[in-house]
């Protein structure tokens, strides 16, 4: 349908008008189909981080979920499990008799192969969600550093109000930017210094904190200041720039300047390859709730691994244990306990999707 917002609101209360229509609820058709078996539940939640992707690396990540990466490793690690606890309940089942030794041959070796499997998996999942969610880039410095100016000069627009007042920054301004694919907020704070009145005070101790808990922090300085001396500890990956370099024509660090944008691309691309080395390793699982589950599982079968290892009469243990990891994989994909999930999952979703 083509139109105005008021030719399109027109047409669909004429709709409702119609007995039996109705609005479609967010993410309604998505949901249908996950109730009837057409998509598992990360699937499902591949499509609401296709509908907010912004930057080509969440565009990959989001497709690689709905085409199901996530669901057919989870499908192999449940095949190996079902086979490993058929062999422990033949054991248990037939524990009078004396069974083959192959018949619980490979199960140990199964169970420590699964759960480094699903150890890698957890450990990648911190950079797949910092590529879902984005990366926070904080710009530090004193007061009068440039952090602002530089902060316009990546918008690309007037983001934040500069002048030559120390102090004139007291709230955190943050701008959205696609570095090299992924999304990147960089936020501009107030400058770090013994402050002289209350509200500066506490805009300082936001910059601080925000800062040690951004990704990165650049570092703009005059090519005197320590970076020390402003309370906030450099971080491998963080970026110590030379600040104003149209004017400051010595010192350390990266010469940049956001009056002239003289090194803002050497900056970004500093910026890109650090960010880039950290989400090499990213797997494909990428929400919260898929770290729990794998992480839970990969418990669970270590568990089981150790108690087969230390031998005895306790494969009813190593079953239960199994048991656990195979419930863990089933809420990974959505078979069981799941209700508790979906308002969270579908609430993200445009109308009817």
């Amino acid at each position: 349908m083509h139109g105005s917002i008021a030719v399109c609101e027109a047409v669909l209360a004429a709709l409702r008008d119609i007995p039996g229509f109705r609005d479609a609820e967010p993410g309604e058709f998505t949901r249908r189909a996950l109730m009837n078996g057409k998509l598992d539940l990360s699937e499902a939640e591949g499509i609401g981080d296709l509908l907010e992707a912004e930057t080509a690396a969440q565009r990959r990540q989001a497709i690689a979920l709905v085409g199901g990466a996530l669901g057919d490793l989870a499908e192999a690690w449940r095949s190996d499990l079902v086979a490993a606890l058929a062999k422990i309940e033949a054991g248990i089942d037939f524990a009078d008799e004396d069974l083959p030794p192959e018949v619980l041959s490979g199960v140990g070796a199964t169970l420590t192969a699964t759960s480094l499997a699903m150890k890698a998996q957890v450990d990648g999942s911190r950079a797949a969600e910092r590529i879902r969610e984005g990366f926070e880039v904080a710009l530090i410095g004193p007061p009068n550093a440039g952090k602002s100016t530089l902060l316009n000069r990546l918008a690309g627009r007037d983001a934040a109000l500069t002048s030559d007042v120390p102090g004139t920054t007291r709230d955190v301004i943050e701008v959205r930017m696609d570095i090299e694919g992924l999304p990147v907020s960089f936020l501009d704070m107030a400058g770090i210094r013994d402050a002289a009145d209350r509200i500066e005070t506490l805009g300082v101790e936001r910059a601080r904190s925000r800062a040690e808990l951004a990704d990165i922090r650049v570092f703009l300085l005059d090519g005197v200041t320590d970076p020390a001396s402003l309370g906030v500890e450099p971080m491998p990956g963080d970026v110590i720039t030379r600040s104003k370099a149209d004017i400051v024509r010595s010192g350390a660090g990266l010469p940049v300047s956001g009056l002239t944008g003289a090194g803002v691309d050497n900056l970004l691309e500093s910026i890109g390859k650090e960010l880039g080395g950290r989400v090499a390793g990213a797997s494909v699982a990428s929400h919260a709730r898929h770290r729990t589950a794998i992480a839970e599982a990969s418990e669970a079968l270590r568990h089981a691994a150790d108690i087969l290892a230390n031998g005895g009469d306790q494969t009813e243990l190593v079953a239960v244990e199994i048991m656990r990891a195979l419930r863990s994989i089933d809420f990974l994909v959505g078979r069981v306990d799941i209700e508790s999930v979906l308002g969270e999952i579908f609430s993200r979703f445009c109308i009817g999707k």
